[in-house]
C-alpha cells in the first residue's frame, strides 16, 4: 500500500503508528512523512534528533519516560500496598525494550517491582494474564502498541477477571474497560498532524521540522471498573482527573 501511493507520486505521506511509518520510510526517501503515534522515532531511525530530523520524516511522538512514571504512581497512590506491577508487551515490537527499561527505572523510583510479561498474539494474552496471576502481581500497566490496541477490550476484560487493575495510555484504551489512563490526547495529535502537512504543501523541508512530543495530556479515571474490583479513588486523583467515567 505504502508502495502503491508512492507510485502515484502524491505530495505527503501520513503514517499512523510505527509498523506503517516503517512502510512508509522503506517506500520513499524523498517523499515527506508526516508520523502520528511513534513511541521511540530515534530508535527507530526515523529521525536522527527531535530538533532536526534530518531526513524526509517528522511528526508526532506520543511517548514519553514520565508518562509510564506517572501511570506506575497513579496505581499506587489507589492500590492500598502496591508493591508488584505487572507490565505487559509484544517482544515482536522493537519498542518493547525501551517499555521494559522505563518502566523498570520508574518502578524502581517509586519503591515498586515491575515484571514483563510477553505475548505475541491475542491467543497468548489470556495465558500471559493468568501467568501475571500465579506470579502474585498486584496491577498491570500497558503501553501503545498494535495488539494492545487491537486487543483493548479482551485485555481489560482479562484484567477485570482476574481483579488487576489496569492502566493504559488513551481515552480509547480507557473506555474498553481499563481502571486509569494517563497519556497524550490522541485526537488533538491527529489534529497536530494536519499543521505539519500544511507547513510541508507551503515549502518546508521535513528534515528541519522539530518532531513534537506531547503536550496536551490526559487523565481518565474508570468509576464503573474501580467498583467492578472493589477500589476507590482517593479525593486527590479525582480532583486532578480530566474527566471521570460512570
Amino acid at each position: 500500500m505504502a508502495a502503491e501511493l508512492v507510485s502515484m507520486n502524491v505530495d505527503v505521506l501520513v503514517s499512523v503508528g510505527s509498523q506503517t511509518a516503517f512502510y512508509a520510510k522503506d517506500a520513499t526517501t524523498t517523499i515527506p512523512i508526516v508520523f502520528i503515534f511513534v513511541p521511540d522515532p530515534i530508535g527507530s531511525k526515523f529521525v536522527t534528533s527531535f530538533a532536526r530530523p534530518g531526513g524526509n520524516a517528522t511528526g508526532l511522538t506520543h511517548f514519553a519516560a514520565d508518562l509510564i512514571g506517572k501511570r506506575l504512581q497513579f496505581l499506587k497512590e489507589t492500590i492500598p500496598g502496591l508493591a508488584r506491577v505487572a507490565l505487559l508487551v509484544n517482544p515482536d515490537t522493537q519498542v518493547a525494550p525501551l517499555y521494559t527499561k522505563v518502566t523498570d527505572a520508574m518502578a524502581t523510583k517509586l519503591g515498586l517491582s515491575n515484571h514483563t510479561f510477553s505475548a505475541r498474539s491475542r491467543d497468548e494474552l489470556e495465558p500471559a494474564f493468568d501467568a501475571m496471576v500465579k506470579a502474585g502481581m498486584q496491577a498491570v500497566t500497558v503501553n501503545s502498541e498494535g495488539l494492545a490496541y487491537q486487543q483493548k477490550e479482551f485485555i481489560a476484560n482479562l484484567a477485570i477477571a482476574r481483579r488487576l487493575p489496569l492502566s493504559v495510555w488513551s481515552r480509547e484504551t480507557l473506555e474498553a474497560g481499563a481502571l486509569m489512563s494517563y497519556g497524550a490526547d490522541q485526537p488533538a495529535m491527529c489534529r497536530r498532524a494536519a499543521v505539519f502537512v500544511d507547513k510541508i504543501l507551503k515549502g518546508a523541508n521535513p528534515a528541519d521540522l522539530p518532531v513534537e512530543e506531547p503536550t496536551k495530556i490526559e487523565f481518565l479515571l474508570n468509576q464503573k471498573t474501580a467498583k467492578a474490583l472493589g477500589l476507590t479513588f482517593p479525593n486527590s486523583l479525582l480532583v486532578a482527573a480530566t474527566d471521570v467515567i460512570e
